[in-house]
């Protein structure tokens, strides 16, 4: 190894969540491992970890077994790593029974040696020579563009074999026995830090730094607003304690975020900073034609729900003929104009304050406006939806779903308006998003929005309709809406431009080298 090599800092970054949606948390992963992967003081790789699948493992460096271990015989093994996130690989019948008695104690094993302090969870090894294409669709591909795929489809990760919730609950039975939560330690040695996303559910190696990226706290300020309450806040809580107390830095969203962490555990106010999410570079003002619009619209409509369940999110046709007309009719017409919102249906995120005010304003000022709504579903989502679904059948609202980065930025671009109606966010990448691409954002009037958004937005009480309603009005409507709307597309640019790679990513890079330096002195 040489000198500049050795100098490195070796960052572990947590991929679990890039397994998941194209928004949120999901896309923030994937922009920071891009990111760090164009750090030259950086050499990172990612750990590839599910929630709830047993991985194949991939191969060690060390030990008389592995260094037997023929190129061949390598390759298969990480063949079984990528067949193993889909369903179990070919085992003959040893593995089968070596799998099956392993599933059974692997639990119990895993709580005894965390209670015990005696060994940590392996990691094994996956080689993306020869995989790229796996890598580059199964963790990158739903935010990065394709002239991203040499930097990142090629870097090299860790295996944890053990599901993500295991290990929390590995913590939660700790309880049972020791007053707080003790989570299992991670085999992390040869890396300097390791960066897991949210809470994480373990320990790592003592000469490895962990590092928290910390999204939000609403599974404890917010419980009721999230899904499976009672698990999901004590997974969240316990598991950050657990972090606190190991001695973790967190690197936090914004400092609303920050702000709820301190005010859960002071003591890390030290250990605690603020690197903004970085906004993808799909966003920026184009002159795209408006007419691009309604075919996006009619491509991305909602189909059936994960389960294969139709919830009625796009309208029934007898005929082909009579789908045509109606879209032709509803989607495709010279004056067709839209409010936009892009997050996941779920009642935190407050669709049916935006959708009273959208009614208001079609009954009183605008009846042709559509309203244009992208996520994926949630958690409970059929009381939302059923106030959608009248207007579907209409043709004035729409559901989209899987809207890749490019068309999303053509759709923020020609919205009347990208509102951001949520009741708690961390950071809520839409109101920039949109900013980025040229369009104006209406946002709730909560911390974290005044504090990322500044003065490039229209704010409305969250809880009051009328609110809504006065703030569309205000700065679509009145007489110098045309002025609001040039001076917020102006602040916008400005603002949004804080959040682009290159403006955060000197921000981590300075990060990490503190980091480094001062766990290395301990």
């Amino acid at each position: 190894m040489n000198d500049q090599a050795a100098k490195k800092i070796k960052v572990l970054l947590e991929m679990r969540p890039a397994l998941e949606g194209f928004a949120g948390i999901p896309q923030e992963v994937r922009l920071l491992f891009r990111g760090l992967r164009k750090i030259e003081s950086v050499d990172v790789e990612g750990l590839i970890q599910t929630s709830h699948r047993v991985l194949a493992r991939g191969t060690k460096d060390e030990g008389f077994f592995w260094k037997r271990l023929t190129q061949a015989k390598k390759i298969n093994r990480y063949s079984r790593v990528v067949v193993s996130m889909a369903e179990k690989p070919y085992r003959n019948m040893l593995d089968v029974a070596l799998d099956f008695i392993e599933k059974r104690l692997s639990s119990s094993k895993l709580l005894l040696l965390t209670l015990t302090n005696v060994g940590m969870v392996k990691l094994t090894r996956f080689e993306s020579a020869s995989f790229e294409d796996f890598t580059w669709r199964t963790l990158f591909a739903k935010t990065l563009p394709a002239s991203d795929f040499d930097l990142v489809a090629k870097a090299d990760h860790r295996i944890c074999s053990i599901p993500w919730t295991t290990m929390h609950m590995v913590g939660l039975n700790s309880m049972s026995f020791y007053s707080d939560a003790v989570y299992p330690t991670l085999e992390t040695q040869g890396f300097d830090i390791f960066i897991g996303q949210t809470p994480y559910p373990g320990r790592t190696n003592s000469k490895t730094a962990l590092v928290i990226r910390y999204h939000d706290a609403i599974p404890i300020f917010m419980p009721h607003t999230i899904s499976d309450q009672s698990l999901h806040q004590a997974t969240h809580f316990y598991a950050l304690m657990g972090n606190v107390k190991s001695g973790a830095w967190f690197a936090c969203v914004s400092e609303a975020t920050r702000r709820d962490l301190i005010r859960l555990f002071p003591e890390v106010a030290n250990r605690a900073v603020t690197i903004y999410n970085m906004v993808s570079h799909h966003y920026f003002i184009e002159n795209s034609s408006f007419e691009r619009v309604s075919g996006i619209i009619r491509s991305r409509l909602y189909g059936l729900d994960p389960d294969g369940k139709d919830l009625g999110l796009s309208p029934k046709f007898l005929t082909l003929r009579e789908q045509e007309a109606f879209y032709k009719k509803h989607l495709f017409d010279d004056n067709f104009r839209y409010i936009l919102v892009v997050s996941t249906i779920e009642p935190r995120k407050n669709h049916t304050r935006l959708l009273a005010a959208w009614e208001m304003i079609k009954a009183d000022i605008d009846p042709n406006i559509k309203l244009v709504v992208v996520g994926t579903l949630g958690w409970n989502f059929k009381e939302i939806i059923k106030g959608f679904k009248t207007w579907i059948d209409r043709g004035q609202l729409f559901m989209l779903n899987a809207v890749p980065a490019p068309d999303l930025r053509v759709l923020y671009r020609h919205a009347v308006a990208t509102v951001c109606p949520s009741l708690g966010e961390g950071f809520d990448f839409s109101g920039v998003e949109s900013m980025a691409s040229g369009g104006i954002t209406i946002a709730s009037d909560i911390p974290v929005h005044r504090e990322v958004y500044e003065d490039a937005a229209e704010y409305f009480d969250p809880y009051a309709t009328m609110s809504l309603v006065n703030a569309l009005k205000k700065a679509l409507y009145e007489t110098n809406a045309p002025y609001l709307q040039e001076t917020m597309r102006k602040n916008g640019e400005s603002i949004s431009s804080r959040y682009l790679p290159e403006k955060v990513l000197p921000k981590w890079e300075l990060f990490l080298e503190k980091v480094k330096k001062e766990h290395n002195s301990i």
